[in-house]
């Protein structure tokens, strides 16, 4: 179902996705056809093993499908080679994981620096901390900051790029209900105040009110769809 306005940033058509493990081939898409539209905030709601992960490392060019097409605006990512998926990882699409991957040695501001500097049009690092309310925590080391800091900045470092799509692994996966409830809020404003197109992955249900749609997930197809006309805020999300 369409948005009334906004632009289909994504083409998903009969996405496949096979992997072979030794003697066995692992199904992990079965036909996937989905569109993501330009601003949108989407869940991708599902059990581990659903396809979530799989369609979201294809989305963000680290995977390709064994077969279907997937389309990123006029550029299509299932023919594109590694220089041009390169390219678009780095210049389009910002990622934020389970495990916050900072490096120890290195500040909060020096962790989000290592992206602007290779970025084609970054905001200032210390803007993007601003953004998920770390600024005033830039100088501190990781081991210095909770898991829910360490998070907020591995968010600030996937947005310092001004990227056009946010994807989002189980970022609550390994915080409590209060420390994730901060990190919503975060991704939450980014989508607000950037018009980031966000996708969030997750097996908790709770956090689909968040989203202006909720796509549900089972054995590697889409399993139903639903539009939030009425979207909870992060702080009103209880699990």
């Amino acid at each position: 179902m369409k948005p009334s306005g906004p632009t289909a940033v994504f083409r998903v058509r009969d996405v496949v996705k096979t992997y072979q493990m030794g003697d066995v081939q692992v199904h992990a898409l079965r036909g996937v056809s989905l569109d993501l539209f330009e601003h949108e905030f989407v869940v991708l709601l599902g059990a581990s093993g659903s396809g979530k992960s799989t369609l979201l490392n294809i989305l963000g060019g680290l995977d390709v499908p064994t077969s279907g097409t997937v389309r990123y605006l006029d550029q299509d990512l299932t023919r594109a080679g590694n220089p041009e998926l390169t390219r678009y990882r780095r210049e389009t699409v910002g990622f934020v994981f389970q495990f916050y991957n900072l490096i120890p040695s290195l500040t909060a501001r020096e962790n989000v620096e290592l992206i602007t500097e290779i970025a084609k049009a970054p905001m200032s690092a210390l803007d993007a901390l601003d953004l998920v309310r770390m600024r005033d925590r830039a100088d501190h080391f990781p081991s210095q900051l909770s898991g829910g800091e360490q998070q907020r900045v591995a968010i600030a470092r996937a947005i310092a790029k001004n990227p056009k799509v946010l994807l989002c692994d189980e970022p609550t996966g390994a915080l409590d209900v209060r420390t994730g409830i901060v990190v919503l809020e975060a991704i939450e404003r980014i989508n607000r105040e950037l018009g980031t197109t966000t996708v969030v992955i997750t097996h908790n249900a709770s956090i689909s009110q968040l989203a202006n749609r909720v796509v549900s997930l089972s054995d590697g197809q889409i399993s139903g769809e639903q539009v939030n006309d009425a979207r909870q805020s992060a702080s009103e999300l209880v699990w």
